[in-house]
């Protein structure tokens, strides 16, 4: 079980794992020892509340599907194990992020004084462009 908050929790089950070779530079071992995991959840078939799904699914993530399965792949330590244990934090934190609402944007008004502003910048940049212009004499 993956603890996300103190009520919530994912089961083993709805994670899938593979071992694959981490990229950049190595040595000798490089070539034999598949220390990268790439973790792959699928959202939609997940037991995260509605809503939950709705904002994990609606970002614009590289990492995310078409069919919205979500591809972690941990290559940072050089264990599997620790490899393991970075991709399932970096689970859990995206779902924490997805469980906070965004709160709707309030809409305000320009100040008589930001009107007042605008318009004298436009004026000025207005009077720049016209010295600009052919010379008569």
């Amino acid at each position: 079980m993956l603890a996300i908050t103190d009520t919530l929790a994912l089961p083993d089950a709805e994670i899938e794992w593979s071992a694959v070779r981490s990229q950049g530079a190595g040595g000798q071992n490089v070539n034999k020892v598949a220390t990268a995991v790439q973790l792959r959840f699928d959202i939609s078939a997940s037991s995260l509340p509605d809503d939950v799904k709705e904002r994990l699914l609606s970002r614009r993530d590289s990492r995310l599907t078409k069919d919205g399965v979500l591809v972690l792949k941990a290559q940072r330590h050089r264990t599997q194990e620790q490899n393991r244990s970075d991709a399932l934090e970096r689970l859990a934190a995206l779902i924490q992020h997805a469980l906070e609402a965004e709160t709707p944007r309030k809409i305000t008004k320009p100040t008589k004084a930001s009107r007042k502003r605008r318009l004298e910048a436009k004026k000025r940049r207005s009077d720049t462009k016209a010295l600009r212009g052919r010379v008569d004499f």
